[in-house]
């Protein structure tokens, strides 16, 4: 799958680790309004925010697990995203973040557990590819191919009317069409992700998986990519971002969860949090 995915709109998420209790909390349409932060939850306890009934969920994740032998790298998972939404998601180190990512994008087959994007299920083929975007650390791109030939490549494996021109749209929105006939292996570590992210999100993917996607970005780059990411919440995708910079990741995001061994552990809406609160919080809950 190709590697394809803000900020704004505080939609309220349903989000809780099975199969142990949940507590609700609903999110202010306001972000940014410094808020107390409430009683910390232990991570053995399973949190949730309700759903709003009038907007049904665009992306869920239903007792979501993955085992590699014996150990779960990710155990037992529910998770609801409504359109424009964008979660933060933070853990330490194996907790299991990119391999939930993995399982969302359809690039894993779960132990347990389904995901559904717009009521499809995920699955690695099918027409359900088209639903999701991955965008890596890891550019996956094609050395030999021209950075324009990469982005028409997959424009054209998901059936993208003028694959050309969606590619040369794709590559300015990430400032980088003036390189578009250079070969993807003369390109610098920064202009290479900048290609692998116009790669992600030229077939207009639904929901977004970001996995620290600013590595090696420079200080246009990552410009760039926050203005994207901004406009495809706008245009109603969600975004699940998988972040260890704490900062980032809260300036983007409508809501933050914790993982840890697997687990969601906390989950609250972005305008709930304090962001020195939040980091005292998350140092104790992933040492």
């Amino acid at each position: 799958m190709s590697g394809s995915w803000s900020a704004s709109g505080c939609n309220a998420a349903k989000m809780r680790v099975a199969p142990r209790a949940s507590n609700d909390r609903r999110g202010s349409p306001e972000r940014g309004a410094p808020c107390k932060l409430g009683d910390a939850i232990p991570p053995s306890a399973a949190v949730s925010a309700a759903h709003h009934p009038a907007a049904p969920a665009l992306v869920e994740a239903r007792g979501l697990a993955r085992a590699f032998g014996t150990r779960r790298a990710v155990d037992g998972v529910d998770l609801a995203l409504g359109a424009g939404e964008c979660l933060a998601l933070f853990g330490p180190n194996g907790a299991g973040k990119t391999t939930l990512l993995r399982l969302l994008a359809g690039l894993l087959r779960p132990t347990a557990g389904s995901t559904l994007v717009a009521g499809e299920a995920v699955r690695g083929e099918g027409a359900s590819r088209g639903l999701v975007g991955l965008i890596s650390h890891q550019s996956m791109l094609y050395d030999a191919l021209t950075a324009r030939e990469n982005v028409e490549f997959t424009a054209r494996l998901y059936g993208v009317p003028e694959p050309r021109a969606a590619a040369e749209r794709a590559l300015e929105r990430l400032r980088v069409l003036d390189r578009a006939s250079a070969p993807v292996r003369s390109l610098s570590r920064g202009l290479q992700q900048r290609v692998s992210i116009a790669r992600a999100i030229v077939h207009g993917p639904r929901l977004v998986l970001l996995d620290e996607p600013y590595t090696g970005l420079d200080e246009g780059g990552a410009a760039a990519l926050t203005a994207l990411l901004a406009e495809l919440t706008a245009s109603g995708a969600a975004l699940v971002l998988v972040t260890h910079n704490l900062g980032e990741g809260l300036a983007l995001a409508t809501h933050a969860a914790i993982m840890r061994r697997g687990r969601l552990v906390r989950h609250e809406p972005r305008a709930a949090l304090e962001p020195a609160s939040y980091a005292a919080a998350y140092r104790e809950l992933a040492p």
